[in-house]
């Protein structure tokens, strides 16, 4: 009778895990098969297979909305936000998960409260901050830095992921036997030389995990690019919902899904090639806090 319950649940979840593979890769497919038909086919029939192959698309997708300024700009925020985020957060996490010192929960206390606010609902107190150092700087030097400016939305960017990174990070320090510490000790290495020589390479699989993470929501995020880059910079999401809006007033279909495509692929080539370093850093990361 037991083991019939577990075949049962074993079923259950096979069941689930399959819906939901199916739910996620359907959706995916749909879009990389439409990025490649014309309008005729999305009138006949939108699930049918594509006649033929219309890389048309792709070009009209990048010509029309100047797609290569945004792509640009992505990279550039997002490659300044993940390095910014690892340099203030690997030190951070690694002295909470082995050093003893005073105010050290109420700091890990602090750093766990911050996974819970999302940045979202605090991005116009962020936007009126910046706005009052601008026009200050402005009245000073005639011109501004914090709007408008890539360094300052990466600067931004790290800030918001600091709290999960540096969460996530020091369990996995702590997950490391001191016995590699000790060693280094001894042979004269000081704490800054343990931490990049002995303790970063051991933690890579961690380091990946919160790389993958924080490259998926800097590299997708809309809000707060398009509230603190007001002008002509933009980020490639923001590109990619003026792309949607000119070509479904055109009802133009196939290069407004071949920018959905183009945004997508980063991220998908990414996650392939992280894959088992990924569920290694999360399983081992995750358990022990």
């Amino acid at each position: 009778m037991k083991k019939k319950k577990i075949n049962l649940y074993k079923l259950f979840i096979y069941s689930a895990l399959i819906a939901l593979a199916v739910s996620i890769i359907v959706p995916v497919l749909w879009v990389f098969m439409a990025s490649v038909k014309d309008n005729q086919e999305f009138y006949g029939n939108p699930w049918s297979l594509p006649k033929a192959i219309r890389w048309e698309n792709f070009k009209e997708a990048v010509e029309i909305a100047n797609m290569g300024e945004y792509f640009t700009n992505s990279i550039v925020v997002t490659a300044l936000a993940i390095g910014i985020l690892l340099l203030v957060s690997i030190p951070c996490a690694y002295a909470l998960a082995r050093f003893e010192f005073k105010g050290r929960k109420i700091l890990s206390g602090i750093f766990q409260a911050g996974i819970f606010i999302n940045v979202n609902y605090i991005v116009v107190p962020i936007f009126l901050m910046l706005l009052d150092w601008d026009i200050a700087l402005r009245g000073r030097f005639d011109r501004g830095f914090f709007l408008d400016n890539r360094f300052v939305l990466a600067l931004v960017y790290a800030a918001t992921a600091i709290p999960f990174t540096v969460y996530l990070l020091s369990n996995y320090f702590r997950t490391i036997p001191k016995e590699f510490e000790e060693a280094a000790s001894v042979d004269g290495a000081s704490h800054f030389k343990t931490m990049v020589s002995i303790m970063i390479p051991m933690a890579k699989p961690s380091i990946i995990t919160v790389i993958l993470f924080n490259f998926l929501a800097f590299w997708n995020e809309y809000i707060i690019a398009l509230t603190l880059m007001p002008s002509s910079t933009k980020t490639l999401p923001v590109w990619l919902i003026n792309l949607m809006q000119s070509q479904r007033g055109a009802a133009n279909y196939g290069p407004m899904y071949a920018g959905l495509v183009l945004v997508m692929l980063p991220t998908l080539i990414l996650y392939v090639l992280v894959q088992k370093k990924l569920t290694e850093g999360m399983t081992v990361g995750g358990v022990k806090g």
